[in-house]
């Protein structure tokens, strides 16, 4: 007779082993007050309510808190399916209004995203173009993301990284944001593109996704459409891949975790990427 338990320790063991041998590579932006954030959303705050010293209790001992103030689409973080809606109607021709009666979406809320446990895979477009970074306002199309993949096309149930090289503006929040100048994105037809692979989740550097032309900020972001209304995609925004990008790695093992907030539109989240532990390693 088969020991399922014996059997199933050592397959844990195995995974294990697999994993202590790979490299951690950060992709998200740290939550801190005054980074980037777009004027459509409550900004990033955090305030020590109490410190050391405040209260100390008779054995000497003390505790430190804080309170934390946010938006649930500022910093890095995943698009919920009910964060956009075209005419009225979300994903599967769902009511945005009445699905949203009584303070938070009972359909299609960020509570109901499954943890991310897959294969990634990275579209280096400032690469496949020689550049540092892309252009303010660049549109990046499905021609652009098929000449990135090459041969390394994402399929069902893995997530596209796309790297725009706008991270490095990250310090500049006027910049990165780029309402006057634009940020580079892709378009509704690279979008198309992306949902045909059955991909889970379309992620990006940039605090829209979308391309953003100039003057005109987020008022038109038809790739969300696409994405999170017609195709059911969802859109992570605001992470960076420059450590990645400069391992030379395109496929990665890819680990994102929203948080469980009943109901609503969207959630931070600190997205890791999985490599091999000697590739692009200085230590």
């Amino acid at each position: 007779m088969t020991n399922h338990t014996t059997d199933s320790v050592a397959e844990l063991r195995t995974v294990t082993d697999a994993l202590a041998g790979l490299r951690t590579i950060e992709l998200g932006q740290p939550l801190e007050n005054g980074m980037p954030c777009s004027p459509s959303h409550p900004g990033f705050r955090m305030a020590l309510l109490r410190r050391h010293g405040d209260r100390v209790n008779a054995q000497g001992g003390s505790g430190a808190n804080e309170l934390i103030v946010t938006g649930g689409h500022v910093g890095t973080h995943l698009d919920a399916l009910c964060h956009a809606a075209i005419d009225g109607r979300m994903y599967g021709d769902v009511d945005a209004h009445a699905a949203s009666v009584g303070g938070s979406f009972t359909v299609h809320g960020v509570d109901t995203v499954a943890p991310f446990l897959c294969r990634g895979v990275l579209a280096d477009i400032p690469k496949l173009l020689a550049v540092p970074r892309l252009e303010p306002g660049f549109g990046i199309t499905a021609e652009h993301l098929r000449a990135a993949f090459g041969d390394t096309v994402p399929g069902a149930g893995d997530v596209a990284l796309i790297r725009t090289g706008w991270p490095q503006l990250y310090h500049d929040p006027a910049a990165y944001v780029g309402h006057e100048t634009g940020v580079p994105g892709i378009t509704a037809e690279a979008a198309e593109y992306l949902a045909d692979t059955g991909i889970r989740a379309v992620c990006s550097d940039t605090i829209a996704t979308d391309q953003i032309l100039p003057g005109i900020g987020h008022a038109a972001l038809p790739a969300h459409g696409v994405l999170l209304v017609e195709r059911g995609v969802h859109i992570m925004e605001v992470l960076t891949f420059e450590e990645l990008a400069a391992t030379g790695v395109q496929e990665v093992l890819y680990l994102a975790v929203p948080l469980r907030i009943t109901g609503a539109t969207g959630s931070p989240i600190r997205p890791l990427a999985l490599i091999p532990g000697e590739v692009g390693d200085a230590s």
